[in-house]
């Protein structure tokens, strides 16, 4: 298999000592859309740094198409384009000259450039708007205007870090759209960084959840979802949560997987009926509220590190 992206044991420590990312290692395919999922300080855009080259690993490595990243940093830069949390299109211009500027920067031909430019804009519903100051656009046009600008040089893998951070609902559920329709353009690869469930389920082929600069999960949303079942079992205790889940483990309702966090016990179902566990929570004593439920990332993501993403986030 061919990979686009492969990170191998990657490190940062910045001055100070402070360890953003501790032996980071995941590989992307080709045509891949890849998912960085975790909150913020997880050390997300710390990774995507220093896989574009704008932040230097303190140890391991990285390729982009094979160009280390560190030995060959204009190769890599040279097949790879970033959409940054940050606005940085120049809005005093028209959304035409940004992108030709852009363009003219990667050395595209002239003809090539329109051609490529008429198509991105087409294609991210932007050709009404293109030719008009950007200091004019919405927030969601200005993320469409950068990611065109992004795909101008047709790169070979795509980061975009948070892009949806800031937009209302309506602006965000568009632009996930947008998102959704790079799948398989040109083989390109995407790294998407986010802290929202809805996003990396959607759009990802696979899912690395961090953590505190680690990667404490890697496979596709579907298998990390399916490690808890297809339905759990979610209450609030009075006293001590430990202890009612030992309980619950003790009479074959919980198995392994379950955790308590708080006052709260999250019991994976998986052969077990949801009746017959909340019969078994009530013959207990346990008492609280409970609920039966469809397990989510955020279940996931709890239940590897005893923090629940939305809350980190």
């Amino acid at each position: 298999m061919d990979f686009a992206i492969e990170a191998e044991n990657l490190h940062k420590t910045y001055p100070g000592g402070v360890e953003a990312v501790k032996g980071v290692d995941f590989e992307v395919a080709a045509g891949e859309v890849f998912g960085l999922l975790g909150p913020n300080g997880a050390g997300k855009s710390t990774t995507v740094g220093m896989l574009t080259t704008t932040i230097e690993p303190t140890a391991g490595s990285a390729r982009l198409a094979g160009f280390d990243v560190a030995v060959e940093p204009l190769a890599a830069r040279s097949v790879s384009s970033v959409v940054f949390q940050e606005s940085v299109v120049d809005r005093s211009l028209t959304g035409r000259r940004n992108l030709e500027i852009h363009a003219s920067l990667w050395g595209v031909e002239p003809r090539e450039e329109t051609q490529r430019i008429d198509e991105y804009t087409a294609s991210l519903g932007l050709t009404e708007l293109v030719d008009r100051p950007v200091e004019t656009y919405s927030g969601g046009e200005r993320r469409r205007l950068e990611i065109a600008r992004a795909l101008v040089s047709r790169p070979t893998v795509l980061f975009l870090d948070e892009p949806t951070v800031g937009l209302d609902p309506r602006i965000r559920a568009e632009l996930l759209d947008v998102i959704a329709g790079l799948r398989g353009r040109d083989e390109l690869t995407v790294l998407l960084t986010t802290h929202y469930l809805d996003e990396a389920e959607r759009l990802c082929d696979r899912i690395a959840i961090m953590h505190s600069g680690r990667i404490v999960a890697l496979d596709t949303p579907q298998a990390l979802l399916g490690q808890l079942g297809r339905e759990l079992l979610e209450m609030r205790v009075v006293g001590d949560a430990e202890l009612a889940l030992a309980s619950l483990r003790e009479r074959g309702v919980a198995g392994e997987d379950a955790f308590a966090v708080g006052s709260r016990v999250t019991v994976p179902l998986h052969e077990h009926g949801s009746r017959e566990a909340i019969a078994a929570v009530h013959e207990l004593g346990l008492g609280g509220a409970i609920s039966a439920r469809e397990p989510t990332l955020d279940d996931v993501y709890l239940r590897l590190t005893g923090d629940s993403l939305a809350a980190a986030a």
